[in-house]
């Protein structure tokens, strides 16, 4: 081939509209591009995998399972993104050639030039989502590919219907401007000139795919007019805006059907509409105000921020149970101040009291013949889904294998994030038992409904709710509240617990103080000052201050006994569930609860004071040293961790540019936990000095098989993950655990 000929074929390479439209978006509007790029990056676990974004579309749920009906909903999600990319860019680009509105079908042609990333997406979706499904999944070949088959019927079936629409309004150009007129070829040329009818940036492109999927040349279409050809483009500018509109409708009732179960879509499908959206109002954004675009954005961020400041929209979340309707009055002053008059040493005593009738009440249920019971105090750290499935995992097998003496003889449960998920489901679990609800507590299936997914209602609510429609109401408990990705999670551990956490903190008042099941705190982090809140159904002002300072007249309060601050708030009446959530709140996925104090006080993760739940239990080990040394035998300090306490790490390196200046500002969120074990390791000295030789320090930790293919810390699960975290109790350290405690309690 001569030189002329390679010349040739790289020109009409590089005129075919498919590849000017690909030149195009990257060389305007590069921010459209952003959506893609977050789509990839997410899909590949480059992006919010510690979140477990990733599986949000490699495993899909709709109904609790991964099926053709959830991939088909995701593939019909995937298919409203792509049209949204092409209405968008259409209605940006359209003016850059305007020879296609010629032609009969002028919006289904550009889909067809413009399909180029999206074609490419799918290949790679399809190669990422098969391996994912076969390796992570353990699903077989024929299921795979039937998902794959929905996934490509639901795209398929929104493309249908998307231009079935456009089908309607894109009629040749006679029918639709001026048939009724006359003949546009007779007024083609007395239309007077106008130099504004031409663009400057007008893409050259001399072949393009038509509607029949043929090679075509653009010079075949009819030379018509600039300024006849803009108003064919115009109407089909209304008609793609229309659709966005339907994208926001959609997305308002989904969230305003929230509650019912056919109409919670995959949360991958949710947030692709959600992009879409986003995308649309990027590109209104762009086609409307076009040189004042910067100034705009600027004008919207303005009035967001106004909105937020004056509490119109208000992106915290409320603790369901709670009275928010108080006036300001009764609302508890949040300062140092009230809280050293309201935690003072008269109340300390009082609810030490308290709890030593309740230690007494649980050694009363023991044998009386004089011999002194084992007392176990549980901590249970963070780690999502994770650490709740091996928290239960654990405390079933331990439980078991002491044929129930593990629960009879703890006295306290405390922990962080995920693992009080774990150990809450298991304290009901028992408590039904005891109440003859629950057949047999040491069912696999309550094992199976810990490691149920809770990110997919987590991400549909903020898609469909949070960001959309933020002012939708429930009431709970007489009290009229705000629906959120908050309540959603709340929700769907109920439904995955089979309603038995569905209850108030006070409704286990009497049982923990009579012994009858073990007293649980649920902790979280107040952001306003770093202080630790504790919610329990006992007064546990005890805790909220070291015991050196009872004779200080400026104690040192580091911690704050939920029920006492809140006493004009109906504190019991509480949801069990939303103190669980406080207790989760991991950043940006769930929001910030806000509770009706003056200022509002802000909470968050517990891991954030305390991820193993080690400092409460020190304090309250220690408070109680001289009841417990006397009255108890063996003290059993049982802590199940997601992580193991004594992990090598390899000290990081460098390798980029990018790491090198990364390093230092995520040191602290990647470290927190080594930061902590290492503290605790100091503290369990202290407490080996208080109790010598009756102290017992016990651990069960989740090994994974390999350790760079660990379970992620997210609120979802694979069959991997599930079967890994399982098989991890017969790691040598935790079988020498099981051993030692079985022994120490019998």
């Amino acid at each position: 081939m001569t030189r002329e000929a390679i010349r040739h074929r790289a020109s009409n390479i590089y005129h075919f509209l498919p590849v000017q439209l690909v030149i195009l978006h990257f060389r305007r509007y590069q921010l459209l591009l952003v959506f893609w790029l977050i789509l990839v990056l997410t899909i590949t676990g480059h992006f919010a995998a510690n979140f477990g974004a990733d599986t949000l579309f490699l495993a899909p749920e709709y109904l609790g399972e991964i099926s053709f009906m959830s991939m088909l909903l995701l593939g019909g999600g995937v298919g409203l993104f792509i049209m949204a990319w092409h209405i968008t860019t259409f209605i940006i680009h359209a003016h850059r050639i305007p020879y296609m509105g010629a032609a009969k079908q002028t919006f289904l042609i550009y889909c067809i030039n413009n399909s180029v990333i999206p074609f490419l997406f799918l290949v790679f979706y399809s190669v990422v989502s098969i391996h994912f499904q076969v390796y992570k999944e353990h699903s077989r070949i024929g299921q795979v590919l039937l998902l794959q088959l929905g996934f490509y019927l639901g795209f398929a079936l929104i493309l249908l219907f998307s231009f079935a629409y456009f089908f309607r309004v894109g009629r040749d150009l006679l029918k639709v401007v001026l048939s009724r007129i006359t003949d546009p070829s007779r007024i083609r040329h007395i239309i007077p000139y106008d130099a504004l009818d031409y663009e400057i940036d007008i893409i050259r492109a001399d072949t393009y795919i038509s509607e029949g999927l043929r090679y075509s040349h653009c010079h075949e279409l009819e030379p018509y007019h600039p300024r006849l050809l803009n108003t064919i483009l115009r109407k089909h500018h209304r008609n793609a805006i229309t659709a966005t509109i339907f994208s926001f409708l959609l997305l308002l009732l989904l969230g305003i059907f929230m509650e019912q179960p056919l109409l919670r879509i995959p949360a991958g499908s949710s947030f692709l509409i959600l992009f879409g959206l986003m995308m649309g109002i990027v590109g209104a954004v762009k086609h409307f105000l076009r040189s004042w675009e910067v100034l705009g954005w600027v004008l919207i961020g303005i009035i967001c921020s106004w909105l937020v400041s004056n509490r119109i929209i208000d992106l915290r979340s409320i603790a369901y149970g709670m009275d928010y309707q108080t006036t300001n009055a009764a609302e508890p002053e949040y300062n140092y101040q009230s809280l050293r008059t309201l935690f003072n040493a008269e109340r300390y005593e009082a609810d030490k009291r308290s709890e030593k009738q309740h230690l007494e009440n649980w050694k009363g249920k023991f044998d009386s013949t004089g011999a002194r019971p084992p007392l176990v105090v549980l901590m249970v750290s963070g780690g999502g889904s994770r650490s709740a499935y091996w928290t239960f995992h654990s405390l079933q097998t331990l439980d078991s294998a002491t044929q129930g003496r593990l629960f009879r003889h703890t006295v306290l449960i405390t922990g962080a994030s995920g693992g009080m998920l774990g150990a809450a489901y298991w304290r009901s679990v028992h408590d039904a038992w005891q109440d003859s609800i629950v057949k047999n507590p040491y069912d696999p299936a309550y094992l199976e409904n810990t490691g149920k997914d809770l990110l997919n209602a987590i991400i549909f609510s903020f898609a469909s709710v949070d960001m959309i429609s933020p002012f939708n109401k429930i009431s709970i408990a007489g009290y009229s509240y705000t629906k959120d990705r908050g309540y959603a999670m709340e929700q769907e551990l109920i439904r995955n617990t089979e309603g038995l956490l569905d209850k108030k903190i006070g409704d286990f008042k009497t049982r923990e103080f009579s012994g009858a099941v073990p007293q649980l705190i649920v902790n979280g982090t107040i952001i306003n000052d770093g202080r630790k809140l504790m919610m329990g159904a006992q007064p546990i002002s005890y805790l909220t201050r070291p015991a050196y300072s009872l004779g200080d007249s400026a104690p040192p309060i580091d911690a704050v006994d939920y029920a006492t601050l809140f006493a004009r708030q109906n504190p019991y009446n509480l949801r069990l569930t939303s103190a669980l959530r406080m207790n989760a709140t991991f950043p940006f996925i769930l929001p910030v609860v806000k509770l009706p104090s003056q200022p509002r006080m802000n909470v968050m993760d517990a891991g954030m004071r305390d991820n193993f739940g080690t400092e409460l239990t020190a304090r309250y080990l220690y408070v109680f040293r001289e009841w417990i040394t006397k009255n108890a035998g063996d003290i059993i300090f049982l802590e199940i961790r997601d992580t193991r306490e004594n992990a090598s790490r390899q000290p990081s390196e460098p390798t980029s540019l990018a790491k090198m200046m990364g390093d230092p500002v995520f040191v602290i969120q990647q470290k927190w936990q080594t930061f902590q074990s290492y503290n605790h390791g100091h503290i369990k000295d202290l407490l080996r000095e208080t109790f010598g030789e009756q102290i017992h320090f016990i651990s069960m930790e989740y090994h994974p098989e390999l350790d760079d293919e660990g379970a992620a810390l997210n609120f979802h699960l694979t069959n991997k993950e599930r079967k890994d975290i399982r098989q991890s109790i017969n790691k040598p350290h935790n079988r020498a655990s099981a051993d030692s405690l079985t022994k120490l309690l019998r």
